[in-house]
């Protein structure tokens, strides 16, 4: 029976990390029905590198930094249990792949592509998994000092922090050192508008990255016993909040209404098991709209080019979804309990110092070394010529 039961739990998280495989599928439509024409082939060979990248260091480097366990022994020893240490990985790996991930829409269509592929194993082999190791198993007894201090550990159910917020973070000291798109700001203070090349290809990626995120929250309990509808419904509630505010916020911008749904997902994934479906609407209301406020304000106001937004939507609102779960978690506004408006707070302060700081000297050091940005020239041409420079595979005629 006990075979059995790990043969199930075994299923139910690989299901999960294929869920959240395919939401990588949707980070690259997302980047690619945003960026200008010239860069979608970089967009797509992008999110696919990285994945590449972050799993070999996620392998060898980080998982072991986060839950001190490698995977030197044989595979006769690796396959027991159904081989569930072996899924557990995937599945965590999907999540910490994200993170450049989301990097990448914030600097899209100007980052050399040979220093960014160095930051994603540098960020998923170290800066991502201290962090996850601190909240997700208590290295350095960082979370026994939080639940002392403030009545309750910091509570990060599916990441909106671990990876969200996290992400979003290291991305803000990439954008600023990288710099704006050659020609999006003029002398003058007048914004160049580089609008989607695609909404279809943006829709589609919002779709994918939507239907997978119910693998991303729901799968995060891990075992099948675990597994509580409560988290589907407020992903739903917290889909449908994002994608309403966003919608009326943004005026009816297709590109704010399809980045809604986003924002109130990121948005509930801390407190997904904790809130009143009712909370998890309201969380998802105020992402959506702060998602639109901040990203208006950012590229016309602040002068930061962030293609894709992705400061505010996971930055953000993964800050707000991390304290949101000490709120709406709150028995007295009809959630699960046992969770703490100052831990939450503390945790996610904590999550976001580690971001900025690794972030700095991660692409401070590249900037440095071998510089982070495409020239004007080659920028004008579009950034998949780094492909080509990379591969050193001249351009060929086809039949298609």
């Amino acid at each position: 029976m006990n075979d059995i039961k790990m043969a199930v739990d075994a299923l139910f998280i690989m299901l999960g990390a294929t869920m959240v495989l395919a939401m990588h599928a949707g980070f690259a439509f997302l980047e690619l029905g945003t960026v200008r024409e010239k860069n979608q082939v970089n967009a797509l060979v992008k999110i696919l590198l990285d994945f590449a990248i972050s799993t070999i260091a996620y392998f060898f480097i980080g998982y072991s930094i986060a839950y001190g366990i490698g995977f030197w022994d044989s595979a006769e020893v690796l396959s027991q249990k159904s081989g569930f240490e072996l899924v557990k990985f995937f599945f965590l790996l999907t999540f910490a792949a994200a993170v450049p991930a989301i990097v990448s829409g914030g600097i899209a269509e100007r980052a050399k592509f040979n220093p960014q592929l160095i930051a994603s194993f540098v960020l998923v082999g170290f800066l991502y998994p201290f962090f996850e190791g601190i909240t997700w198993n208590n290295h350095y007894g960082i979370q026994t000092w939080i639940k002392e201090f403030s009545g309750a550990e910091f509570h990060d159910f599916a990441g909106s922090v671990v990876v969200h917020a996290v992400g979003g973070w290291i991305a803000l000291p990439a954008i600023l050192l990288m710099g704006a798109r050659y020609g999006r700001y003029g002398k003058d203070g007048k914004v160049s508008a580089h609008p989607p090349s695609s909404i279809p290809f943006l829709a589609l990626g919002s779709w994918t990255l939507a239907v997978g995120w119910f693998g991303f929250n729901v799968m995060s309990a891990q075992t099948i016993e675990k597994m509580s509808g409560l988290v589907a419904m407020n992903s739903l509630m917290a889909m449908v909040g994002g994608t309403l505010a966003a919608w009326w916020v943004g005026r009816n911008d297709p590109g704010f209404t399809y980045n809604g749904p986003l924002a109130g997902l990121v948005a509930v994934c801390a407190g997904s098991d904790l809130m009143h479906p009712i909370g998890a609407l309201v969380v998802g209301l105020i992402a959506g709209g702060m998602f639109v406020k901040v990203f208006t304000l950012e590229q016309n106001r602040w002068g930061i080019d962030d293609v894709l937004g992705v400061w505010p939507l996971h930055g953000l609102c993964g800050v707000w979804g991390g304290i949101a779960a000490g709120i709406f978690g709150q028995k007295a506004l009809g959630g699960m309990g046992g969770v703490s408006f100052l831990g939450q707070l503390i945790g996610t302060s904590l999550g976001v110092v580690i971001a900025l700081v690794g972030s700095f000297i991660v692409y401070g050091v590249l900037k440095k070394t071998l510089g982070l940005k495409l020239t004007p020239e080659e920028e004008h041409q579009g950034a998949d010529l780094s492909i080509h420079q990379i591969t050193a595979t001249p351009r060929r005629e086809t039949n298609w």
